[in-house]
C-alpha cells in the first residue's frame, strides 16, 4: 500500500471524564468518514473511564498510554489530525503550559508543534472553566491554531436530563477551513 492508498490517520486523545464512556461514538463516526483511528489515553482515563477492550477491538490497535522505549516500533503512523475528547481542565492547562509529563500531553505538544490539525471538545465544570489559568490556556491554544468545540460541563438541565456530548462535532471542526 502506498501513502496515497492509505486512509488518513486520526489520533483520539481521551481524558478522564465520566463521558469518556462514549468515545466509541467518536471512533465510529471517524471510521464512517474513512479515518483510521488510534487512541491515546491519559493514565487516569485508563483506570475505568471507558471500555478499553471494546475500543481496542473497534480500532484494531492497542490503546497507548505510556511512553514506548526507543527500541520499540511506533505502534501508530504519524497523525493527519488529532481529536481531544473529552478534554479535561488538567490536560488543557498542562498542554498549554508545555508540561509533557504523560504520553497524551506530550503527543499534543508535539502535534501542535508540527502543525497537525487539532480539534478539542472540552468537558470542564463551570467553576473550573472560570479559573483564570484555564482561560489563559484556551487563549494560548487557540493562538496555536487549536480548534475548540462548545464547552460541555455535564451539568444536568432544569428538567433533570443532560445534553448529549457532541462527539461527532470534533470531526466537523477538523473539516472546516
Amino acid at each position: 500500500m502506498t501513502a496515497q492508498d492509505r486512509k488518513p490517520f486520526l489520533y483520539v486523545v481521551v481524558c478522564a471524564a465520566g463521558i469518556a464512556t462514549g468515545v466509541s461514538k467518536l471512533i465510529t463516526a471517524a471510521q464512517e468518514r474513512s479515518w483510521e483511528v488510534g487512541v491515546i489515553a491519559t493514565p487516569v482515563a485508563m483506570g475505568g473511564f471507558f471500555d478499553t477492550a471494546a475500543v481496542e477491538a473497534q480500532t484494531g490497535r492497542p490503546i497507548r498510554s505510556a511512553w514506548r522505549s526507543p527500541a520499540d516500533p511506533r505502534p501508530f503512523p504519524s497523525p493527519d489530525a488529532v481529536v481531544v475528547a473529552p478534554a479535561t481542565f488538567n490536560t488543557v492547562n498542562k498542554w498549554a503550559a508545555g508540561l509533557a509529563d504523560t504520553l497524551a500531553v506530550g503527543t499534543l505538544c508535539e502535534a501542535a508543534g508540527l502543525g497537525v490539525p487539532i480539534a478539542v471538545l472540552p468537558c470542564v465544570a463551570d467553576a473550573l472553566a472560570a479559573h483564570p489559568a484555564y482561560q489563559d490556556s484556551l487563549i494560548r491554544l487557540r493562538g496555536m491554531g487549536v480548534r475548540f468545540g462548545e464547552p460541555y460541563s455535564g451539568m444536568p438541565e432544569a428538567g433533570g436530563g443532560r445534553h448529549e456530548f457532541p462527539w461527532e462535532s470534533a470531526l466537523d471542526l477538523l473539516e472546516r477551513p
